[in-house]
């Protein structure tokens, strides 16, 4: 029997395997919906982005923290300079085997509050340095505003110059609502860090949030008015430039992703977030960090792929919530 002919034959006993259990709720098998229906996976498409968590320690807790970040929360481990480095490696490594799934352009660096990390500077040095484009998500706060850390970031802008892009989490456009979600004050502080990294021509984007009851169009407008106002770099009308995120509230019920929706709903599996980016994180306790299918699902062990960049090359199956409120059903994705 041939190798083609014995591969069809064992995902042909998996399937009948996963139809001969019947769910009894929501996101609890990898291959079937409660309501007993292929669940929708997602192939690689080719990674253009190379997500690393550089630890979940925040100088602030929100009100909701997609990933619970806080001052506490040490679940994720700060990486190291040369664990960024093995992975921009295995990239070149990978690229020789497996070209078509990783053609990466953008390394991302989010957290916790990723100038938290002392390393966090060298870390995105040595993704500029060969060439990659750099994504910085931060609050602009404390952090940030270290003398040591804007000398740093003076230095990277003076070397690389737009290569290098900080996004920065302003929840609102107003003082009040941002500092719902923030903590009182939060927004002043933020502000500050924006005004000095517009004042010395770093290239900026935004991120908010659209949990306010009003439209996108809006939305929009009030932070098109607050960039102008300030003289920040920032096109509001632009998706990839300020990017508004759907809430991702697990209270909220909502329907699983079976292999038709992509038909009904008219959406390529190409489009999804997970068909185009891996996330490193390292958990505590771990001697090596891990890779993960997604930026948004850093605790579920499920959607851990092996520690090397080979093994995260599978189909990630959307078992999970999050899978069809932010990235299917909400256009949500951390990239641009």
């Amino acid at each position: 029997m041939d190798y083609r002919r014995k591969t069809e034959l064992a995902l042909s006993e998996d399937i009948e395997k996963s139809e001969s259990v019947t769910p009894t709720a929501k996101f609890s098998h990898p291959d079937l919906t409660a309501k007993g229906e292929r669940r929708a996976s997602v192939p690689l498409a080719g990674v253009q982005t190379l997500w690393f968590n550089t630890g979940t320690l925040c100088n602030i807790e929100c009100e909701n923290c997609y990933i619970l970040s806080s001052p506490t929360n040490d679940a994720l481990v700060y990486l190291t300079t040369a664990e960024v480095v093995d992975y921009l490696d295995q990239i070149d490594e990978r690229r020789k085997v497996a070209p078509q799934k990783w053609p990466v352009e953008e390394i991302g660096f989010t957290g916790g509050e990723p100038f938290m990390n002392v390393d966090m500077i060298p870390m995105a040095e040595a993704a500029l340095s060969r060439g990659y484009r750099v994504l910085i998500l931060s609050n602009a706060m404390q952090p940030m505003m270290r003398p040591r850390v804007q000398k740093g970031l003076l230095k990277l802008l003076a070397e690389y110059g737009d290569q290098l892009t900080l996004r920065i989490s302003l929840d609102h456009y107003s003082e009040e609502l941002h500092d719902v979600e923030r903590g009182k004050g939060s927004f002043a502080k933020a502000m500050e860090g924006v005004r000095w990294l517009a004042q010395n021509g770093f290239r900026l984007d935004a991120a908010g949030r659209t949990c306010w009851n009003e439209t996108e169009a809006d939305a929009r407008a009030g932070y098109r008015e607050m960039f102008e106002l300030e003289g920040f770099p920032i096109d509001a009308d632009d998706p990839s430039r300020c990017i508004l995120f759907p809430e991702m509230d697990e209270k909220v019920e909502v329907p699983e992703i079976t292999t038709s929706c992509w038909g009904i709903l008219n959406i390529d599996p190409k489009d999804v977030m997970c068909a185009t980016s891996r996330m490193v994180v390292k958990r505590r306790g771990s001697e090596k960090p891990a890779v993960l299918a997604c930026t948004l699902l850093a605790y579920d062990d499920e959607f851990e792929l092996g520690e090397t960049l080979k093994q995260a090359e599978r189909p990630i199956k959307l078992n999970h919530a999050h899978c069809a409120k932010f990235c299917v059903l909400g256009g949500g994705s951390c990239t641009a």
